[in-house]
Formats: structure tokens, C-alpha cells, sequence
């Protein structure tokens, strides 16, 4: 068994940031980064699982504003590399929610400064800028919602509207720092948010071309194929129905109740498997002491 343990979260490991290195999770003793482990930050973002199909959800909604995949798609290499892309984002996720306040405020300066050389034009024409402080409102929004949503579905249903809303106040600080705007802070804003900006969504060539290249990414091993495909499924059904349907993507009944199971089946044997995740380090750095 433990060698069973030790291969699933070595193949989970190699779909996350950690596989990147570069942040000691476990160091200085005693750091809170900029959230701590009382945070309810901490607790949404500590399962692999919720994170990883809350994300594909975000990548798919996010991909419908076309000046946020303009962007992408004059500037990342995420036909070729999409593995690499997942990494990236879940990297500054992990590192801004789990790593130490010096890792957190590095990673954001150093995303904030990429954010100056993504611009250009559209498909339509209009001008776009990654660091335009609604465009990072919208792709925030869009992300943490999902993870909320993933989180609340296939974890912790029971968590309070109140707690939602102390989610919602505290990851809008990274957005901040970022540079987004007018950022929705509670399930009511988020909700009222999103429905706001459904005039300005569309489908296009391109979003249908991130679409196919996100269904049919190569997987890192042959273990991991059908878990990816279920991933997939399961982001697809984690959108609001009018997206999904925009996306010509909306899941039948059958389907839902099907991918439903397969991930309440399969979180349970992954949440077993890996201990040694960025929330497990970072719980084992605020467990050590300092000496004077």
C-alpha cells in the first residue's frame, strides 16, 4: 500500500507547482505568508482535487472574454505546453496562499511585471493589456469562484455564507496587489459579478481551439489519462449552465450524476495518498519554532 501511496502522489505531484521547485514550503519557522493557516484561504485551497477541477472551470470561463484569451494567445505557448501553463498558475496559487510572506510578495512582482509586456490587439481590434485592472478583476473572479464552487461540491458543503464571504475578502488581496479593481467581495458580489459580464463573453475559432487543446492535452503518464479526462468532465460540469452552453459543452443529466461519483470515488484515495503537498509543508513550517 505504501508503495501503492507513494506512486499516485508522485504522479500528482507532477502536475503541480512543486514540480517546478523554487519555494521552500517548510522555511523560515513560523511564517504565516499572507494569509496563515487560521485563513479560510488555507483550507479551500489545501485539495488537490477541488483546486484542480475549479481551475479548468476558471480556464474555460475565463477563455471567453476575448481581450483574457487574446492574451493568452499571443503570449503563452499553451498549445505546446499546456502542462507547463498548469504548473505555472498553480505554482503562484500555492506559493501565495501556502509559501512565506518573502515567496508570496516575490512571485507577485514578478507576475506583476510580466503583466506589462502582455498587450496587443484582439481578434475584433480592440487593445488589450494584461495588467488593465478589470481584465484582472474578471480572470480573478473567474478563478477563485471555481475553486469556491469545487471546494463547497466535493468537500466541505457545510461552509457558511459567512466563511464564502471571508474567502472572497481575503484572496482579494492577491488581486489587489496585482492591480484588479472594483473586486467583488462576498457570494452576493460574485454572483451579481459574473452575471454583469455575460454580455461581454463570446465563442469564437479560438476559444473553441483552447477548448480542443485542453481536451485532448497529453497526459504525464498512462495512470493519469483517465483521471484527466474525468478532470476535465468534472470542470466542464462545475460551470454555471450558461456557460457550459455557450461553450457547446453542457453536460446531460446522466453524464453529471456520472462524473459526480467518479470524482467523490476517486478525492477520497488522492486526499490519502498525498502528505506531502504545499498546505502539508506549510502546516509542518508553522509547527516549527524559532530560537532566539
Amino acid at each position: 500500500m505504501e508503495a501503492l501511496r507513494r506512486r499516485i502522489e508522485s504522479q500528482v505531484m507532477s502536475l503541480t507547482g512543486l514540480s517546478l521547485g523554487g519555494i521552500d514550503y517548510e522555511n523560515p519557522p513560523g511564517d504565516p505568508g499572507l494569509f496563515g493557516p487560521d485563513s479560510v484561504c488555507w483550507k479551500v485551497h489545501s485539495d488537490f482535487t477541488c483546486m484542480l477541477i475549479g481551475g479548468i472551470a476558471a480556464l474555460l470561463l475565463q477563455m471567453l472574454h476575448p481581450l483574457a484569451l487574446a492574451g493568452v494567445w499571443d503570449h503563452s505557448r499553451f498549445r505546446e505546453d499546456m502542462l507547463g501553463r498548469l504548473r505555472r498558475t498553480g505554482q503562484f496559487i500555492a506559493a501565495t496562499t501556502f509559501g512565506s510572506r518573502a515567496d508570496a510578495d516575490r512571485l507577485i512582482d514578478k507576475v506583476r511585471v510580466i503583466h506589462t509586456q502582455v498587450r496587443g490587439f484582439a481578434a475584433d481590434g480592440r487593445p488589450y493589456a494584461a495588467d488593465d485592472p478589470h481584465l484582472l478583476t474578471w480572470v480573478h473572479v473567474a478563478e477563485v469562484s471555481h475553486f469556491l464552487k469545487a471546494y463547497l461540491r466535493y468537500f466541505n458543503p457545510t461552509l457558511s455564507i459567512a466563511e464564502q464571504d471571508r474567502y472572497y475578502q481575503e484572496v482579494a488581496l492577491i488581486a489587489r496587489r496585482l492591480g484588479a479593481q472594483d473586486i467583488p467581495e462576498s457570494c452576493a458580489e460574485v454572483d451579481a459579478y459574473l452575471q454583469a459580464m455575460r454580455s461581454a463573453l463570446i465563442y469564437d475559432d479560438r476559444t473553441r481551439e483552447v477548448t480542443r487543446v485542453l481536451f485532448n492535452a497529453p497526459a504525464p503518464s498512462a495512470l493519469a489519462k483517465p483521471f484527466g479526462s474525468l478532470m476535465m468532465r468534472a470542470g466542464v460540469d462545475l460551470l454555471p449552465l450558461w456557460a457550459a452552453e455557450q461553450l457547446e459543452l453542457r453536460p446531460g443529466p446522466i453524464e453529471r450524476r456520472l462524473v459526480r461519483v467518479g470524482v467523490e470515488r476517486t478525492a477520497p484515495l488522492l486526499r490519502w495518498a498525498v502528505r506531502n503537498g504545499s498546505s502539508h509543508r506549510a502546516r509542518r513550517r508553522m509547527s516549527k519554532t524559532t530560537h532566539p
